[in-house]
């Protein structure tokens, strides 16, 4: 009788505690009831900084109008002036590469041009070296390959 007596009061107490958890109201804190105060932004605050190049050096300009004058996309002269005509010569070079042509000039086009970096000075590019050439694999020792053959798991 002692142990149903207590198990009953167990179990009104669990009832209860999980009735009192269950009708606890949860907000987020964006509901409204922030203490933290709310600024609506003026337009002077907040400066818009723009990021990246916003012109063209005029000796670059000059260099890719000769190089599209030279492929037949621009006629005229170089007027070293990031113009129109120049901005519709590489949208339309671009175009019939196969690439993007929102953002002009595009670095693939430039080096098509004959305008890309040069990497003659790069410390890798003497004695004939290519940056598509793949180097000769060195030879292991047979002790050190049949090490690393049965480390992996691999038997011949």
């Amino acid at each position: 009788m002692r142990l149903r007596a207590t198990f009953t009061f167990a179990l009104a107490a669990g009832l209860l505690s999980i009735s009192a958890m269950a009708s606890r109201v949860h907000r987020a804190p964006t509901s409204g009831h922030s203490h933290a105060k709310h600024h609506a932004p003026t337009p002077t605050s907040k400066v818009h900084k723009l990021h990246g190049q916003q012109t063209i050096d005029a000796e670059r300009v000059t260099a890719i109008q000769q190089a599209l004058i030279r492929e037949h996309y621009l006629t005229g002269e170089p007027s070293a002036k990031w113009d129109t005509d120049t901005q519709a010569a590489m949208t339309k070079f671009q175009a019939d590469q196969g690439w993007q042509t929102k953002l002009t000039p595009d670095s693939r086009a430039l080096i098509k041009l004959g305008l890309g970096p040069n990497h003659s000075d790069a410390i890798n590019a003497g004695n004939g070296a290519s940056f598509n050439q793949l180097n000769t694999p060195v030879s292991m020792p047979a002790g050190q390959a049949q090490g690393f053959m049965a480390a992996s798991g691999v038997s011949r």
